[in-house]
This record gives C-alpha cells, sequence and structure tokens, in this order.
C-alpha cells in the first residue's frame, strides 16, 4: 500500500476522456467504457469523463453535459464543445488528480480538446477515425500545437494513422480495438423462429443498410431480417420496403438487447461502403459464435479473413452480399466452420489483452 495515496502499490488513477456522448450507441464509446471495465478489473482507480445525454451508463462515468449532434467524416457525432462541458472537465481533471489522462480521439472540439488545453498529467491520445477531417484542415496550426502535447499517441489501424499522420505529423505505435470476448460468449441467445439476418448501426448512407435491404428482397421468403438503429435514412427505407414483412424494425436497442440479438441470429451482416478503421462489431458477433458476411473494406479485412473467419463481398454489390447470405444460412459446415476459427480471431483481440498493452504504457509514462 502507498502511504501517500492510499492505494495499493502499482495501482494508477487513470482519467479516460472521450468526446462522444455516451449514452448515444458508438464505437469509441463502447471501447472507452469497456477498457475503464478492464482497467478496474485489474485493481486501478478510473473515471471516465465524457458528455451524457441522460443518466450515465456506468457509476464510473462522470457527466459533462448534453452533447450537440454535429456532421463528422460521413457521419453525425455527438460532441460537447460549448463552455458548459468545457468548465465541467476543467472542473474534473483539477478534483480527480489523474496519474494518467487517456484521450480517445483527442482533437475533437470538446473534453478530450480541453485536456490538452489544460494538461495537467502525462497523456495517451488514441486516434480511431480514417478517411478524413475537415476540422484537422480548419484548425491546421491549433491541432498541431496541441498534437505535441500529447506524450504517446496510438492509432488503431494503420488507416487511423495516416489519417493523423497527415494532419499532425508525428510517430504512432498502432493498438488494435479491444473486444469483451466473455460478454459476448455469455449472452443469452434471443429466439428465432427461422433463419434471421442481424443489422445494427446508424442508418446512414456509409453503413450500407440500403445495399442490405436490397440484397434480402432476393433472398427466400422463410428468411428474416432483423433491423436495429435509427438514422437519417430510417424513414425513407421503411417507405422503401414497406412491403416486406420479413423486415423487423427495432429502432434503437438496449446494449443487452443487442448482445442477445447477435447471439441468436443465424447471420450478422455489416454492409459497410466506407469510413470503418476498424471492425470492432465483426469481432463481437465472432465472440458471440454468429458468422458473419461483411464488406470487403480495409477496415473489416484486418479483423476478419475472408473466408477462414467470415465471408468478404465487394462493397455495395448486393448481388455479392445476398449470395453470401443465402450460402451462409443454407449451408451449416460453413457456418460451423467460421463460427470456430471467428472465435479464436476474437480472443486474439480481447479487452483484456488491450488492458495490459496500455498499462504497460501508462506505467512507462
Amino acid at each position: 500500500m502507498n502511504r501517500v495515496t492510499g492505494r495499493p502499490a502499482g495501482s494508477l488513477r487513470i482519467g479516460l476522456v472521450c468526446p462522444y456522448s455516451l449514452t448515444i450507441p458508438g464505437g469509441v464509446q463502447g471501447q472507452v467504457l469497456a477498457l475503464g471495465r478492464a482497467l478496474r478489473r485489474r485493481g486501478h482507480q478510473v473515471r471516465v469523463l465524457a458528455p451524457c445525454d441522460g443518466p450515465p451508463p456506468d457509476a464510473a462515468v462522470t457527466p459533462l453535459g448534453n452533447s450537440v449532434p454535429t456532421a463528422a467524416n460521413g457521419s453525425i457525432a455527438p460532441i460537447a464543445p460549448d463552455i458548459s462541458a468545457t468548465l465541467r472537465t476543467i472542473r474534473a481533471l483539477n478534483d480527480e488528480g489523474f496519474d494518467i489522462l487517456h484521450l480517445h480521439e483527442p482533437l475533437v472540439p470538446g473534453p478530450t480538446m480541453t485536456a490538452l488545453f489544460g494538461k495537467n498529467a502525462p497523456i495517451v491520445g488514441t486516434f480511431h477515425a480514417a478517411g478524413g477531417s475537415s476540422a484537422y484542415e480548419l484548425l491546421g496550426p491549433i491541432v498541431r500545437w496541441l498534437g505535441r502535447r500529447i506524450d504517446l499517441r496510438v492509432a488503431v489501424s494503420d488507416d487511423a494513422r495516416q489519417m493523423a499522420r497527415r494532419s499532425l505529423g508525428g510517430d504512432y505505435e498502432i493498438l488494435f480495438n479491444g473486444v469483451e470476448v466473455d460478454r459476448f460468449a455469455n449472452a443469452d441467445p434471443w429466439p428465432t423462429d427461422g433463419p434471421t439476418v442481424f443489422f445494427v448501426g446508424r442508418h446512414e448512407e456509409r453503413k450500407g443498410l440500403g445495399v442490405l435491404l436490397e440484397a434480402i428482397g432476393r433472398l427466400p421468403s422463410d428468411l428474416r431480417l432483423w433491423v436495429a438503429g435509427e438514422g437519417p435514412q430510417t424513414a425513407e427505407l421503411q417507405r422503401r420496403h414497406a412491403g416486406d414483412p420479413r423486415i423487423e424494425w427495432l429502432g434503437t436497442i438496449s446494449d443487452e438487447e443487442r448482445d442477445s440479438r447477435l447471439r441468436g441470429a443465424d447471420v450478422f451482416c455489416a454492409p459497410s461502403l466506407m469510413g470503418e478503421s476498424f471492425g470492432v462489431v465483426l469481432l463481437e458477433s465472432m465472440a458471440a459464435g454468429t458468422p458473419v458476411v461483411a464488406s470487403d473494406i480495409p477496415g473489416y479485412a484486418r479483423v476478419a479473413r475472408n473466408h477462414l473467419d467470415a465471408l468478404l463481398v465487394a462493397a455495395g454489390d448486393g448481388d455479392a452480399l445476398g449470395a453470401a447470405l443465402g450460402r451462409l444460412c443454407a449451408d451449416k459446415d460453413l457456418a460451423g466452420s467460421l463460427v470456430e476459427s471467428g472465435r479464436r480471431r476474437a480472443g486474439e483481440f480481447s479487452m483484456e489483452r488491450l488492458a495490459d498493452e496500455y498499462l504497460i504504457r501508462y506505467h512507462s509514462l
């Protein structure tokens, strides 16, 4: 026991800062919360600082106020760049006395950028986004100065590293996104009454839901499709496919229901067209023991090996997507082979392993 801090020897007080609202589903939000849980299991004191549009999803979350929907990377990001969130962030950073600050998407306006301006502990910055950022271009000199305040820069993929390096320069380690393997493997399967395909994601063009719905129209009448999530395309897609009783529109669902449906479905489909730096949702499906059909884009091909862990098809090709879905629903031997390999693959990206990797870097700082 450390006499000064009253904490176990080697225990760190870690602040995980997320710019996106934790009450709105998203990949970065999920990574931050899961990493916090894994670090706490190792005996460290962890607080997550982030906007919340409602009750915080975890007792270890310090809410920083409501978010403002903002267009970014072909999507809508729920960020909090307002002065009230800035003041709450400054107060929390001063009160908590963190040994380490870990900023996810450190240069997104809001809490992470505020933490860089008011730096009071060593900082790890993890870059998730791929593609491009108009904010980086517009705020070039400022973000480059802020970037130099990060002690260790991490990117979740080559694509994310290239995007950050293009605007900020500097060196980046690559560390994978993690998946809570046991959480998905132990979820109670949602009951089905026939071959069922599951989609979850924001209903926007880059997610490829429109391609999936067209593909489903060519498949047998006994197949069912669960569609979770909402977005700017929801009303149009519902109108266009209103005559198909096989499609069940679920809207926004809880994490528990999502995990259960992921485990109960016969196939998980991720038909994204672009903008995915890392296919963590594919790994979650593999951990749940559900075979995957996905687009053959870099972020997905990085984690799912075609015909070994998943079936990958050309992005935007509805015929190929439909053929892969039909094949996987009909061929149980192929499905079983993908599930077996996928479970092993998910284990390689476990959140427990990722937490250990970050702890090595925290202690070094």
